[in-house]
């Protein structure tokens, strides 16, 4: 799961940790500063995260769901 921690539309404490509680195995990534589009308007940074979960090489903070 990836959010930006300034995202004015869905608000991180309201959606991605919540839901990653939820996922046995989930990964949540917290962009700094980022916005709810972060993906267009950071693409640079976004994509190569993408794609390294993608391949399985990310080091992403894991839940703690059982």
């Amino acid at each position: 799961m990836l959010q930006g921690d300034d995202d004015q539309i869905v608000p991180i404490a309201d959606s991605a940790q919540l839901s990653i509680k939820l996922l046995k195995n989930g990964k949540l990534k917290v962009f700094e500063k980022f916005p709810h589009g972060m993906c267009t308007t950071h693409a640079d940074v976004v994509d190569p995260e993408l794609l390294a979960f993608i391949s399985g090489q990310t080091h992403w903070i894991q839940s703690t769901a059982a």
